[in-house]
């Protein structure tokens, strides 16, 4: 009988938001797959777990997974945990999550923190859908494809991770880019520094260099913008034709008057040349 894949959150920060269930399902697998075994190995000391544990990154994921499958199908209980907060967001595991799903192999979420989601729990924008886009373009040019893309998508939340070393770079992008839009810049989620700077992305972009300590730890960033909208020319609520008639009669004047007198108005989007074939079509009438 085939064995279960748990993919189990783990704090992103606070020790404290390690649940019971991911404590209970760490010390009863056979394998615990670890995107930094190092790293996991703090947090097993911590919690008294004494779960093996194999390397699952995304240099080795490739060529770990037909090994991890087998283990599975021959009945061994697996968990998959990435460095912090909830894996295949942004962080190994789909690699392997698919493959089992794939043979048949029962896929078990095992719930908890992921930065992503307290971020927008806690930004303060409207959150009904949003976009995940994972880490912010390192190449500026990719980061104008992104830029673009928002501009011309409908109004929504976009949600991304970056480092520390690019926040203030990436921020001045979007200050040009995105000048209308509303930010929330998340730091250090659940930690004893958290902060949340908020704003457009000028003033996030000041809030950060005014902060020595803004290069350090990691950030979700959370941008709401809100297109344009497009304007559509007005259209005549009556012909030209009969915009002429009327300035003749309310005026008195000549058809040459009239012709200049509507190319004045700001009210009607024609140029002269339409109001004049429009007056050549009145006198083919008469």
């Amino acid at each position: 009988m085939a064995g279960t894949l748990f993919v189990v959150a783990t704090p992103i920060g606070n020790l404290s938001d390690m649940t019971p269930r991911a404590i209970e399902t760490l010390k009863s697998v056979d394998l615990i797959a670890a995107e930094d075994t190092r790293n996991t190995l703090k947090l097993l000391n911590h919690f008294d777990i004494h779960t093996p544990q194999t390397a699952n990154h995304k240099f080795n994921e490739r060529q770990a997974v037909d090994r991890l499958v087998k283990e599975l199908l021959d009945g061994k209980n697996i968990a998959v945990v990435s460095d912090a907060g909830t894996p295949c967001i942004n962080d190994p595991g789909f690699i392997l999550v698919e493959a089992a799903a794939s043979v048949g192999i029962e896929v078990v979420g095992v719930s908890g923190a992921c930065a992503a989601v307290t971020a927008i729990s806690a930004s303060g924008l409207p959150s009904d859908s949003f976009h995940f886009m994972g880490f912010f373009p390192r190449e500026k040019k990719d980061a104008l494809k992104v830029t673009d893309f928002i501009k011309n998508t409908i109004k929504d939340l976009y949600v991304f991770y970056e480092s520390p070393k690019r926040i203030i770079d990436t921020m001045a992008i979007l200050a040009d880019e995105l000048p209308a839009a509303k930010v929330a810049l998340c730091n250090d989620l659940t930690k004893a520094h958290e902060r949340i700077y908020r704003g457009t992305p000028s003033e996030v972009h000041g809030q950060l260099l005014s902060n020595p300590n803004a290069q350090k730890g990691e950030y979700a960033l959370l941008v709401y913008y809100e297109p344009e909208e497009k304007n559509t020319p007005k259209e005549n609520p009556i012909s030209l034709e009969a915009l002429l008639v009327d300035e003749i009669v309310k005026s008195g004047c000549t058809m040459k008057d009239a012709i200049a007198n509507l190319a004045a108005r700001k009210d009607i989007e024609a140029g002269k040349k339409e109001i004049y074939a429009a007056s050549l079509n009145l006198k083919e009438l008469f």
